[in-house]
């Protein structure tokens, strides 16, 4: 499997997972094979200000993730990965601790996020 976690910046596991999806600066792709982690690494949301979640979306889709762990998404760019077939999941807190916590046991999923105004829309 292959995750792909927001990141507030480019420190990988040490970062916090950001709580913007389509506005986080980084990605920390996570490879994993029975439950052991395999390889990691640091990639730009080149999307990052684009056009909001629904074009991050696709950045991210372009590693082939069949996870996401954000802190808040869009209902649009939920309904992407859904369409997609790629599993969203909500966290909150340090990056090495998400990981950790979904490989004991499936995380919290997401509510759209609405406290920027943005109404479940893409973002």
């Amino acid at each position: 499997m292959r995750i792909g976690i927001t990141l507030e910046d480019e420190r990988g596991f040490e970062s916090n997972v950001s709580q913007h999806f389509g506005q986080c600066r980084y990605f920390f792709i996570v490879n994993i094979e029975d439950k052991k982690i395999m390889e990691t690494k640091v990639v730009p949301n080149n999307a990052q200000h684009g056009g909001g979640g629904c074009q991050a979306v696709d950045e991210i889709l372009r590693h082939k993730v069949t996870h996401v762990i954000a802190g808040g998404m869009g209902g649009g760019a939920q309904q992407k990965f859904l369409q997609a077939g790629v599993k969203v999941f909500g966290y909150s807190g340090k990056v090495l601790d998400a990981v950790r916590d979904f490989l004991k046991g499936p995380l919290g999923g997401l509510d759209a996020c609405r406290e920027h105004g943005h109404d479940g829309e893409c973002h």
